[in-house]
C-alpha cells in the first residue's frame, strides 16, 4: 500500500524535551498511523529519544509501522541520537514488531494495581524519624531538602539502559508541580524526615486523577542510601494510602510500575495489597 508520511507540527514542548512526529495516510487521504519522537534537550540525555507508533488495527502488516519507524529512526540519527526507547505490553503485537526490527530488551516493568477498599496501610513508624506531606507545589521551607532527597532514585535498577544524570534543582522541583497541577490533576507528596537533621531523605509522590475518580498513579519513591533498612518506603506508601482515602473517597485504585530487578520494592507493594496486572517491556534501539 502506498503511504503518505506529513510531519506533524507538535505543540507538546517541555523545558527539557520537545517532541516530533509523523502522520501515515492511505491513498485517498485517510490516516492510518502515527509516530512521535521525544527528543532530549539536556546535555547529560541528549543521546536518548523515546519513541511511540502507533498504527491503526485494520492498517497492520502492510507496512505502515515499518515507514513510520523508519522516519523516526532517520531522524534520530539527524539529532545524533544513539539510543531509541520504546515501551510495549510484553508479547503484544507491537512487541514483536519492536522486536523484528531491531530493539532489544532493556528493562522489564512490572505494572501492579491496589483497589483502596483492599489496602492494608497499617505498619509501625520508624523510630528517628517523622513523616510531613503537602498537596501541590512543595512549600518553601522543605524545598530544597525535598530536591535533595531525589538523589534517592539515582541508584533505581535501569536494566541496560544509560540514561545518563538526571540533575534536579529547586525550580524544576516547582515546575514538574506545576504541569501536574495546571493539567487540573492532583499531586501528594509524603516525605521522610530525619529528626536528627531536620532533613528530608524519602518520599513518594502520587497524582490523582482530577475529578478524584478512577485510578490514581504513583510518580515516585525514593530513600537516600544511608537511610534505607529502616522501613521508610513502606511507611510513606502506607501513609499515602491512609491520606488518599481520607481525601479522595470516589478513588477506586493505585497504580504503580516497578523494574522486575528491584524486589525490595515489589515486596513493599505486595505487603501492601498490590496485585500485577500485565508486563512491559523498555525496548531499545541503539543506532
Amino acid at each position: 500500500m502506498s503511504i503518505r508520511l506529513t510531519p506533524l507540527t507538535d505543540p507538546d514542548f517541555r523545558p527539557f524535551s520537545r517532541r516530533i512526529g509523523w502522520l501515515a495516510a492511505d491513498p485517498d487521504g485517510n490516516p492510518v498511523g502515527s509516530a512521535f519522537l521525544r527528543l532530549n534537550s539536556r546535555k547529560s540525555q541528549e543521546h536518548l529519544a523515546d519513541l511511540e507508533v502507533n498504527v491503526h488495527p485494520a492498517e497492520r502488516r502492510r507496512g505502515v509501522g515499518s515507514q513510520l519507524l523508519g522516519a523516526a529512526v532517520d531522524a534520530a540519527r539527524e539529532h545524533d541520537v544513539r539510543l531509541v526507547l520504546a515501551d510495549a505490553r510484553a508479547d503484544s503485537p507491537a512487541d514483536h514488531f519492536l522486536e523484528h526490527h531491531g530493539f532489544t530488551i532493556g528493562v522489564t516493568l512490572v505494572y501492579a494495581r491496589l483497589r483502596l477498599v483492599d489496602a492494608q496501610p497499617a505498619v509501625p513508624a520508624s523510630p528517628g524519624y517523622r513523616l510531613v506531606s503537602w498537596a501541590g507545589v512543595v512549600p518553601d521551607e522543605w524545598a530544597q531538602t525535598f530536591t535533595d532527597a531525589r538523589a534517592g532514585m539515582d541508584d533505581a535498577p535501569t536494566g541496560g539502559i544509560e540514561y545518563g544524570e538526571d540533575a534536579w534543582d529547586v525550580e524544576r522541583t516547582r515546575y514538574a508541580a506545576q504541569v501536574i497541577e495546571q493539567r487540573g490533576e492532583h499531586l501528594t507528596t509524603v516525605a521522610a524526615v530525619d529528626e536528627s537533621t531536620g532533613g528530608i531523605v524519602g518520599f513518594s509522590e502520587l497524582v490523582v486523577p482530577a475529578d478524584g475518580t478512577g485510578d490514581a498513579q504513583h510518580y515516585g519513591t525514593a530513600v537516600l542510601p544511608d537511610h534505607r533498612g529502616h522501613g521508610l518506603a513502606l511507611w510513606m506508601k502506607a501513609e499515602q494510602i491512609r491520606q488518599t482515602r481520607d481525601r479522595f473517597p470516589g478513588l477506586d485504585a493505585l497504580l504503580t510500575d516497578t523494574v522486575s530487578t528491584n524486589t525490595p520494592m515489589q515486596r513493599i507493594n505486595t505487603r501492601l495489597g498490590y496485585q500485577p496486572t500485565h508486563t512491559d517491556h523498555r525496548r531499545r534501539l541503539d543506532l
